[in-house]
This record gives C-alpha cells, sequence and structure tokens, in this order.
C-alpha cells in the first residue's frame, strides 16, 4: 500500500514535532528530517495490521493550507 498524506512541521523548543493530517499522528526529533523519518515511521506502524481494503485514504488531492493571524 502507498500512503500519501500531508504533513505539518513545527519547531516546539528543540524539538520538530511532524504532524500528518489524514490520521492525526505526530512524531518528532531533534532535526526536521529525524521528525519526518520518525513520522514514517509511526505512520507504518499504524497501518501495518490493516488490510488495504480497510484502509480508507484520502481520494482529494487538493490540500488549502494557510495562516490564521486574530485578535483574543
Amino acid at each position: 500500500m502507498n500512503f500519501k498524506g500531508t504533513i505539518i512541521i513545527k519547531q516546539e523548543k528543540e524539538w520538530f514535532v511532524a504532524s500528518c493530517l489524514e490520521n492525526n499522528i505526530a512524531s518528532q526529533g531533534k532535526t526536521i528530517d529525524k521528525a519526518i523519518e520518525n513520522l514514517k515511521e509511526a505512520i507504518a506502524l499504524y497501518y501495518e495490521d490493516e488490510n488495504e481494503e480497510e484502509v480508507i485514504l484520502p481520494k482529494n488531492d487538493q490540500v488549502y493550507i494557510t495562516t490564521l493571524e486574530m485578535a483574543i
């Protein structure tokens, strides 16, 4: 099975946190590359016991990401 997902990476103090939007899986690493590597491993573990037919992957490839700034 191939997985294509949208990830967001943000820095939290000395760690980089990588989060996958499609399945709410997140991981971290001391570098961006390590955070992505750890996220790939976490996603693989998440889907390892799933039958390919049972996994629902997003069918729409369009993703819209923006920022929001507001006073609260």
